[in-house]
């Protein structure tokens, strides 16, 4: 891969500078000149280690102004020393049987085999979660519809298997069959994440890697401190979309029928 086509694939990616030098390797000043045209004949080392980081995120996420601007960046990125690729979870040795051994009331999601601890969400965050699990439910009680919205905490056995289990915020599944007593099995049609300080590299890298590969049809990060939505489109492949909260944002699966407005229900 030339240094062109990695600036191309940069753009069509949503990469940003700081994400390529964390999870290259490669310095951060380095990947400034490299990306604005300053140095055109990098290193032999440097070109293999960004050649490697492209290879690796071919899915890639396009959250750069998420993680960015966003002043908790750092401190979102702090348990990801272990993540080789933007989106790449670790690979560990947990079951669904060590999973629900866990302590009840155990804030712990199951990514791949790995545990990940969950910080308890703010007022905000369950404020913003409840809403729009309301707003959803009322549409779908509104038209007669089939399918079902859920809201945290609820567990999705996401691919079906033993090795990942996760709670997202604000779900609907409209294929009845995945609903049983203990958790839904297999993946969700929609899915919404409130972002917090702690799970900011999770919602935008991780698990949004983990949910397009696992047939989520829409995914929407959502943004308190920015203000703004990150909505992901994955059956349409189209690039993501990003709202504020003035902003009427419909909601794909049911063609826009149901229109979510942020602002309108923070009001409450």
């Amino acid at each position: 891969m030339t240094i062109e086509q990695m600036i191309e694939e940069k753009k069509r990616q949503g990469f940003s500078n700081k994400m390529i030098a964390e999870l290259s390797g490669v310095p951060y000043g380095t990947v400034q000149k490299i990306f604005g045209g300053e140095t055109t004949s990098p290193r032999y080392e440097t070109i293999q280690a960004l050649q490697k980081f492209f290879e690796e995120c071919a899915g890639g996420f396009a959250v750069q102004d998420f993680v960015e601007e966003s002043a908790a960046y750092s401190v979102a990125r702090t348990d990801t020393k272990d993540v080789k690729c933007a989106g790449e979870s670790r690979k560990g040795d947990k079951t669904l049987e060590d999973y629900l051994a866990l302590p009840e009331g155990a804030r712990v999601e199951m990514i791949d085999g790995e545990f990940y601890d969950m910080a308890a969400p703010t007022t905000e965050h369950q404020d913003i979660a409840g809403e729009l699990f309301v707003e959803l439910k009322n549409h779908v009680r509104k038209n007669g519809g089939s399918c079902h919205p859920f809201i945290a905490p609820v567990d999705v056995q996401l691919d079906g298997d033993d090795k990942t289990v996760v709670q997202p915020d604000v779900m609907i599944v409209c294929d009845k069959n995945k609903i049983t007593k203990p958790r839904i099995v297999g993946a969700p049609d929609f899915i919404a994440e409130v972002l917090s300080p702690t799970n900011i590299f999770m919602d935008t890298a991780i698990k949004l890697s983990k949910y397009k590969k696992a047939g989520v049809r829409e995914y929407w990060v959502i943004s308190p401190e920015l203000e703004k939505v990150l909505v992901n489109v994955f059956e349409r492949d189209d690039a993501p979309k990003e709202y504020t909260f003035d902003d009427d944002i419909p909601v794909a699966i049911w063609n826009g029928e149901c229109v979510i407005n942020f602002r309108k229900l923070m009001e409450y």
